[in-house]
């Protein structure tokens, strides 16, 4: 170790020696500077910049963050090394105001296109599908019951994560970084409000009823929708990385000097991952639950809309605008689900897999016992990625999904068989009745 240097500040000061020392040091008459023990507010401020440099999460995912408080969508505050949620903190106040200006906008949209929806002289197809533009508005007005009032457990979620990274590095003595996430988050961020506004645009295009004007009112909508596809897929890329990067790292823990020490200190860094993963889910609930619900609607609605019109009228842009609502949707849904599944993956299946890969021959019984402990964690608590038990997040999901609309798909094309059936049969009664009528 370095030699201290003698001028410095620290090493003159009393504060930093013991009585032996500080008698030898008056003695020599120099001049000695005093350094007041800190008081609790400094060592908190002193706690919060260590937890503030070590979250490299915050700092390479800021710009998400940043962009949600801007769009009013989850008004939670940062403040050095730990983040807050008040209902009457300036965050949230310029969320009401934003939310107050969409809202009169959004309104006016949507009681225009329940106008066109109304309008009488339609034929079913026409009004099924013409729900669709409806139904996107409806988040909107959801948000503060979705995600509001989740708001606390948003920043207990953040809180969770600054304090894992810190935590990660005292056991592993290496810091947590994610590289390229930095640019990954501001393309996301860009992404998600030019598809928005190009999934609009080509619907203003494509169909008849569409006014430029209108398209106004989803640009927002559609990018908060992206956004939360964004915040997911970070979030899960963020969790599989250091689930990846603790289990490269047990090769050490089984290699130093105490191995059952080691093992127990990562058993429980893994154990504060998995609850992070369930407070993910349980933070975002409402917003991903009116998700799910939003998608399967609007793919289910799309698709019919499609279908009928292909076979109706044959291909046309109008179909393909159609198309384009269900493919956007179904590709948000699979990577939510894909996202979910991998993380979860990482920390269980692959995981379980190194552990199961050691030689407990080779290793001493406290250490055989911590690996079955590990073991054991690992099936107490699932890595899952769960809405509030509502749902798991997981490639099942979209299987289940596929399968509700395929149901419901179904159910709509028979009622409407049996629509044309009965259109058909008054026709012909119509058509009977007229030709007895005229013999008459």
């Amino acid at each position: 170790m370095d030699e201290p240097d003698r001028n410095s500040e620290p090493y003159n000061s009393l504060h930093h020696r013991n009585p032996h020392q500080r008698t030898n040091f008056q003695r020599q008459n120099l001049p000695v500077i005093e350094v007041e023990t800190p008081t609790e507010d400094e060592m908190q401020i002193t706690e919060a910049e260590i937890l503030h440099y070590y979250d490299d999460f915050y700092h390479t995912t800021k710009s998400l963050l940043v962009l949600f408080q801007v769009m009013g969508v989850m008004p939670i505050e940062r403040e050095l090394g730990h983040t807050t949620y008040r209902w009457t903190s300036a965050t949230n106040v310029w969320a009401y105001f934003i939310f107050a200006i969409e809202t009169i906008f959004v309104s006016i949209v949507f009681q225009e296109r329940l106008k066109l929806v109304l309008l009488p002289g339609k034929r079913f197809d026409e009004y099924v599908y013409a729900f669709i533009f409806l139904s996107i508005l409806v988040p909107h007005f959801l948000l503060p019951l979705g995600a509001w009032t989740n708001g606390s457990e948003v920043a207990k979620f953040k809180n969770m994560w600054t304090k894992f990274q810190y935590k990660y590095y005292c056991v592993t003595k290496s810091k947590l970084v994610f590289k390229n996430f930095t640019v990954i988050t501001y393309s996301l961020c860009v992404a998600s409000w030019v598809i928005g506004i190009m999934v609009m645009l080509a619907q203003y295009y494509v169909q008849p009823d569409m006014l430029l004007w209108h398209t106004y009112a989803y640009y927002h909508i559609l990018a908060m929708l992206n956004c939360l596809c964004s915040l997911w897929f970070i979030n899960c890329m963020a969790k599989g990385q250091a689930a990846r990067w603790l289990s490269q790292n047990l090769h050490n823990a089984l290699q130093s000097s105490d191995p059952a020490t080691r093992l127990s200190e990562y058993r429980d860094l893994w154990v504060d991952l998995s609850h992070m993963m369930q407070q993910l889910g349980k933070a975002y609930s409402g917003m991903y639950a009116m998700y799910c619900v939003l998608i399967i609607l609007t793919t289910v609605v799309a698709s019919y809309g499609c279908l009928t019109e292909i076979l109706d009228h044959g291909l046309s842009f109008k179909e393909g605008g159609l198309f384009l609502i269900s493919v956007y949707c179904m590709t948000l849904l699979f990577i939510i689900c894909n996202a979910g599944h991998q993380t979860s993956n990482k920390m269980g299946p692959e995981f379980r897999e190194r552990l199961l890969n050691v030689n407990l021959g080779a290793v001493d019984e406290r250490t055989r016992q911590e690996v079955n402990m590990f073991l054991t964690a690992i099936d107490k608590n699932p890595p899952i990625m769960n809405l509030n038990g509502y749902a798991n997040v997981n490639r099942k999901l979209i299987s289940s999904v596929i399968t509700s609309m395929a149901t419901y798909l179904v159910m709509l094309m028979q009622f409407r068989l049996s629509l044309m059936r009965n259109a058909a049969i008054a026709a012909k009664r119509a058509a009977i009745a007229n030709l007895t009528a005229h013999h008459t």
